[in-house]
């Protein structure tokens, strides 16, 4: 394989396309929000995408199979029958020619598509602590996507810094395809996996997409993982407790 190359599961009649990008990131916002998405609107696989920038690794699978490492189109729809298409993935490219081959591929790819929308989801580190009430902060590569998602629960103008990978790169790059595209982020703080971000991300996007969606799954998440802090801060406060009583001193 020299080439990134992108092939057809199965074709599927789309209806004003739009596209969601969910590939792994900060606090794994991206791709709890899609498969989320993909998994609620029970989603058909329709394409896949291949690429030498991609790790070289197969992937075993539960029945003795293997895959490639790849990323995948799904096929699902909103109320009224348009299409929505997720895109979730194992991994991204690491090297920035990589980065830049794979995401113009898959905006060309949606605009032979007749697609006119992308969103990508990912976090925004804002913190080293966890984030009880995440706020979503969006950038949009036109003021007037910018427009239309406000009053959605989207911040404009108010996150700064840089937005690497897929999150960033298809925003910017699918600007000079004509297609309007937003990255919509979850505040998030150094967690590996921020269901709490993610489900913030998902009431906002429920909203943009005109979808009905259950939160069981994420709410499962989120409580693990509040439990999992607060046996962490209860042990540290402990710890701090009985070093502060015996009088000791030690680097730790």
């Amino acid at each position: 394989m020299e080439r990134t190359k992108i092939y057809y599961d199965k074709k599927q009649t789309l209806k004003d396309p739009v596209l969601v990008v969910g590939l792994p990131g900060i606090g794994n916002v991206g791709s709890l929000v899609a498969e989320h998405i993909k998994n609620e609107l029970e989603g058909k696989k329709f394409a896949v995408l291949y690429s030498p920038y991609l790790p070289h690794q197969a992937i075993m699978q539960s029945d003795g199979g293997l895959r490639l490492v790849s990323n995948r189109f799904y096929h699902c729809k909103d109320k009224k029958g348009r299409s929505i298409l997720i895109l979730v993935g194992d991994t991204q490219p690491s090297t920035t020619r990589g980065q830049y081959a794979i995401n113009e591929r898959i905006i060309r790819f949606f605009k032979s598509l007749n697609g006119k929308k992308i969103f990508t989801i990912g976090g925004y580190n804002a913190t080293n602590q966890y984030v009880q009430n995440p706020k979503v902060f969006g950038v949009a590569n036109s003021a007037k996507f910018r427009a239309e998602l406000n009053g959605k629960g989207v911040i404009f103008g108010k996150a700064a810094g840089s937005i690497y990978g897929a999150a960033g790169l298809i925003p910017a790059l699918s600007k000079r395809y004509g297609i309007n595209s937003a990255c919509l982020m979850g505040e998030t703080g150094l967690l590996e996996i921020d269901a709490n971000a993610a489900k913030a991300v998902l009431e906002v996007m429920t909203k943009i997409l005109d979808i009905d969606i259950t939160f069981s799954n994420l709410n499962k998440i989120k409580k693990e993982t509040e439990k999992i802090i607060k046996d962490i801060e209860e042990a540290s406060r402990a710890q701090e407790g009985h070093v502060g009583k015996d009088n000791l001193t030690y680097i730790r």
